[in-house]
């Protein structure tokens, strides 16, 4: 199950926990009863001001919709940034330019 699943899955369970409809719910946030379907199904991620309506239309806390979904972060180098050949070019050229001229 992926993010947009679980999070779905939450919202369809915490709707019907509510008695509310998908048109009620939709209603209720601001929202479309399409997307409230579309969220549901998984087929789309909200938005953070459409998870915050949801919230406050199932008078619920937002981490609610967020039940079991977490974050692990990856254990990857950091990159690095570098500046490539022609950039240094054009600083030197930039810095010759800048340079008073000498007498």
């Amino acid at each position: 199950m992926n993010v947009a699943q679980r999070f779905g899955a939450n919202l369809a369970y915490l709707r019907s926990e509510a008695g509310l409809s998908q048109e009620e719910l939709g209603f209720l946030a601001g929202l479309h009863r399409t997307e409230i379907s579309l969220l549901e199904r998984g087929t789309r991620v909200p938005r953070i001001d459409t998870l915050v309506k949801l919230a406050g239309a199932l008078d619920i806390e937002p981490e609610r919709l967020l039940d079991g979904i977490d974050w692990r972060p990856a254990s990857a180098e950091p990159g690095r940034f570098g500046v490539d050949a022609r950039a240094r070019r054009d600083e030197t050229k930039v810095a010759g330019a800048q340079s008073p001229s000498p007498q």
